[in-house]
């Protein structure tokens, strides 16, 4: 009897054949898809200037742009705001000013009488007098060597530069005793008009003087003391570049009693303040109230993107470069 061949099979377990790497390309756009989602999710919760930051990196990811998300080409990545331009510029004459004074030999004994400051309205400068009279002599509304020599540079300086000039007149409280009919607010107008045509022969240019204003004593630099000599003072501002000329805007720096508008008089005299609510003078004219516009309801227009648009828009956006 013939015995049975036993045949043994042995199978060699193997690990899976390489398949393409095909799982990786499907988890690399499910993890693609959950950031976008929450990117979209964080983008819906902030603010428009965020979302224009953000949309401004994805169109010029190399910064050729100053301002991100439009197409304004330019230099400077944060260009300075005009309001602070404009104080540079200030701040730069002032330091130029206080250079030429302590420089001269001259000027240089009377810096403690010079004073600057920057302000609402612009650069003040202001020539205090002393109890013997620095600039003016006592009670007298016409300028000494000393008022001469300071105006004469500083008007120098001041034609060099666009801005608007605005000259002041102030006094303290001692009553005038030359006149009658002469009192500190003629005496404050005058000196105010003094300063004016100095510096207009000196170098300022003829139409760059805006207003000349006379105070009297209403707005001490030493409330506490109505006397002291430094309340005798003349100031002349230099105004700002980035505001109109207008009398509204000059007098934005102005403070005046609750109630009370002023209305500035420009090239010489006082300036007129009279309670708001009180008629206006004789012979001046009073606009008539424009009458209001008719309310024109807003069409909506399939062309321009209400703001969800902007924002799937934004999120088309931010998608197409993620994939890409």
């Amino acid at each position: 009897m013939s015995r049975k061949t036993i045949i043994i099979i042995k199978k060699v377990k193997r690990h899976g054949e390489h398949h393409g790497g095909a799982w990786k390309v499907a988890y690399a756009d499910f993890v693609t898809a959950m950031m976008s989602l929450f990117i979209v999710l964080w983008l819906m919760n902030t603010s428009a200037h965020v979302r224009k930051a953000v949309a401004g990196y994805f169109n010029d990811p190399l910064g050729r742009y100053h301002d991100n998300g439009s197409d304004k080409a330019g230099e400077d990545a944060n260009p300075p705001a005009p309001e602070d331009a404009a104080k540079q510029k200030i701040e730069q004459l002032k330091q130029q000013l206080q250079k030429s004074i302590t420089s001269s030999l001259d000027l240089n004994p009377l810096q403690k009488q010079i004073q600057m400051q920057i302000t609402p309205e612009g650069l003040r400068i202001e020539l205090l007098e002393s109890r013997n009279g620095t600039f003016f002599d006592s009670g007298s509304a016409e300028l000494n060597a000393n008022g001469k020599e300071v105006l004469a540079m500083l008007a120098k300086q001041l034609g060099a530069v666009p801005n608007q000039i605005s000259i002041e007149g102030h006094t303290d409280s001692q009553p005038y005793a030359g006149k009658s009919d002469y009192t500190n607010w003629e005496l404050s107008a005058d000196r105010a008009n003094a300063a004016r045509r100095l510096m207009q022969e000196s170098g300022l240019k003829g139409n760059q003087v805006s207003q000349v204003r006379g105070y009297a004593d209403q707005r001490l630099r030493v409330p506490a003391d109505p006397l002291d000599p430094s309340n005798r003072r003349i100031s002349v501002i230099v105004q700002y570049l980035s505001g109109s000329n207008s009398a509204s805007s000059l007098l934005q720096g102005l403070k005046l009693p609750q109630g009370m508008s002023a209305s500035p008089i420009a090239n010489g005299g006082n300036t007129d303040a009279y309670p708001a609510n009180a008629a206006a003078p004789a012979g001046a004219s009073t606009p008539a109230p424009a009458a209001p516009a008719p309310a024109v309801p807003a069409k909506s227009s399939p062309a321009t993107p209400a703001q969800p648009q902007g924002k799937k828009g934004l999120v088309g956006g931010l998608l197409s470069k993620i994939h890409h």
